[in-house]
């Protein structure tokens, strides 16, 4: 037999946890034919000195607009990611009737940070309901494949209308006629049902999201759904409340319980440690390994290292944002409100001035930004410049707050000056969660719980704020090669991308390298596989920007046999489809 892509002399991870083995891999019509390959092939991918491992499954994506106008799947694609999970957090867009289209954008654009321009713009909406966007973004081919949760919040909106908006409860007839749509939307092939439950998620105009305060009985009943059915999963976030007492967990996590015991299939939260709360993370720890011992297979999504936001005069908040006299300039373009900026008496002025508060009735900003900004004294010692070769694990002696010290300089002063360097184009890293100790102890305690999965990079979402879709390289160069302890063996962490995701989901045709198998494959350069320091571009529709990360050393990545990725630039070849689950 020949086949058509052989690949020789890399160590292959088979994605089973397994220690490397030397062979060579036969592909064939898409699918591994060989995994002792000695025949013909043609073309041969030299994978010497590489690491060969299965595609990368990335289980916590927002692409649910951009998948309708974006084929190519940026940044995920360049990071090994084969299958991306869209739906996430409740939030999307279908079911959706004409009249409440406006609605789902400025929803998405408070909740996920993602332009509101770019979404009217760009989202096609060849659909009213969810079967029927399944069918929409299955018609264009994409370089990844992706697979699509319904989602609570547009669910919510198609069934009740204005009532979704207002904290009503779901009627009994309501509950059944969401049934009815989300039954609709697992048959069409939706690989499960999510649901956000956060303070800090809000919409455009500063509203709660209408799926945050649902009521037991709908949640119970949506999730019952789901139950007797052999590919479908439930995931969601919730924040227990940080606005309320500490008494509030337990009303919250009784939901949870709830919700997961009446869909009796698998189940994944938002696990991170938060600075206000520090202690939450260990909470949700112990209450899921209760739920365990009980035989409900509740889960917690993790994140390889902090979940953090970049502030600069390009982004969504940077340290000025809330200063009267930059309020005054912040519809400028960049290059107007640098100059402006540099002006001593307008630097004079906008530092003496006590800043406004952002959040409340009517806006989008959660109330977690006025807390920085009247705590920004201290927070600037967790506020870094990334330098070239991104660090993310950097000391308090690194951050901003020291070099204000050092230079004799107020904390303000200095993250005036820093906003305007580089012309106005320098990013200001804050690790927000997940770097309470600046260290990595807890992130390392979540990674290695046995109910952990790899999820939370939020790709395609907080364009303006966060660039985290590059997680999947951040864990196999830092935590399996760089880490200076708590190590996590390279076989074990691949692992994490691969087999684990596809076994939560289900996916029986990809996730290890065995015949059978779908040929969706990285060769990694893995000793010099590194990351770029993010920029801001203009490449969303109606010039909407976002943050845009590149890796070095993905040398191939294949998806059903196609070359996606080709010495770390995007190929022109388009094999992604949707991934139905029925």
């Amino acid at each position: 037999m020949t086949v058509d892509i052989k690949i020789t002399n890399g160590a292959v991870y088979d994605g089973s946890g397994n220690q490397a083995v030397d062979t060579n891999i036969g592909i064939k019509d898409g699918l591994i034919v060989d995994m002792d390959c000695q025949s013909n092939a043609a073309r041969t991918i030299d994978a010497e000195g590489a690491i060969v491992t299965p595609g990368f499954i990335d289980l916590h994506t927002h692409y649910d607009g951009q998948v309708s106008w974006d084929e190519e799947f940026k940044p995920s694609v360049n990071f090994g990611v084969t299958t991306a999970v869209l739906g996430n957090c409740g939030v999307g867009f279908a079911p959706a009737r004409k009249t409440d289209r406006a609605r789902l954008i400025k929803l998405m654009e408070g909740v996920e940070d993602i332009p509101g321009t770019a979404l009217h713009e760009g989202i096609s909406w060849e659909w009213e309901t969810f079967p029927e966007y399944l069918d929409a973004i299955d018609s264009t081919p994409h370089t990844i494949d992706f697979a699509a949760m319904a989602v609570h919040d547009p669910l919510r909106v198609y069934v009740m209308g204005e009532r979704a908006l207002h904290d009503e409860d779901a009627t009994e007839e309501d509950i059944k006629a969401m049934q009815a749509q989300l039954s609709a939307a697992l048959d069409a092939g939706a690989c499960g049902f999510s649901t956000g439950r956060s303070d800090v998620h809000r919409t455009a105009d500063g509203e709660r999201t209408p799926a945050s305060e649902a009521n037991a009985a709908e949640l119970t009943g949506l999730a019952s759904v789901l139950k007797g059915r052999s590919q479908s999963v439930l995931q969601l976030v919730n924040d227990f409340n940080l606005e309320h007492p500490q008494d509030e967990f337990e009303i919250e996590f009784d939901l949870v319980e709830k919700f997961a015991r009446a869909a009796a299939r698998p189940c994944s939260i938002s696990l991170m440690q938060r600075d206000f709360a520090p202690t939450q993370w260990r909470r949700i720890l112990d209450e899921t390994e209760r739920l365990n011992a009980d035989g409900i297979p509740l889960h917690v999504q993790v994140a390889p290292r902090a979940i953090g936001v970049f502030n600069g005069l390009q982004c969504t908040f940077h340290p000025l944002v809330a200063q009267p006299s930059y309020q005054a300039i912040a519809h400028e373009p960049l290059a107007k409100r640098v100059a402006i900026m540099r002006d001593p008496e307008f630097r004079a002025r906008c530092l003496a001035e006590q800043p406004l508060t952002l959040c409340g009735e009517g806006s989008s900003v959660p109330p977690i930004v006025d807390r920085i900004i009247s705590e920004i004294d201290q927070i600037a010692f967790k506020f870094f410049r990334l330098g070239e070769s991104p660090d993310y694990a950097q000391s308090t002696q690194q951050s901003l707050g020291a070099e204000a010290q050092r230079d004799g300089m107020s904390v303000m002063e200095k993250l005036y000056d820093v906003c305007l360097e580089m012309d106005g184009h320098q990013l200001i890293y804050y690790p927000v969660y997940n770097y309470t100790e600046m260290n990595y102890n807890n992130v390392h305690t979540m990674l290695e719980h046995p109910n952990a999965l790899m999820g939370l990079s939020d790709g395609g979402a907080h364009v303006g704020t966060i660039c985290d879709a590059s997680f999947p390289a951040y864990l196999l160069s830092y935590w399996a090669r760089d880490c200076k302890e708590h190590r996590i063996d390279l076989p074990r962490a691949i692992q994490m991308l691969t087999g684990d995701a596809a076994d939560y989901l289900n996916l029986n045709d990809r996730g290890r390298l065995k015949v059978g198998q779908r040929a969706d494959i990285n060769v990694i350069d893995y000793n010099n596989l590194s990351l770029t320091l993010p920029k801001m571009v203009q490449d969303l529709p109606a010039g909407g920007q976002r943050l845009l990360q590149e890796a070095r050393g993905f040398r191939t990545t294949l998806v059903a046999g196609q070359e996606v990725i080709a010495n770390d630039q995007v190929t022109a070849a388009r094999p992604g489809r949707l991934v139905r689950f029925n």
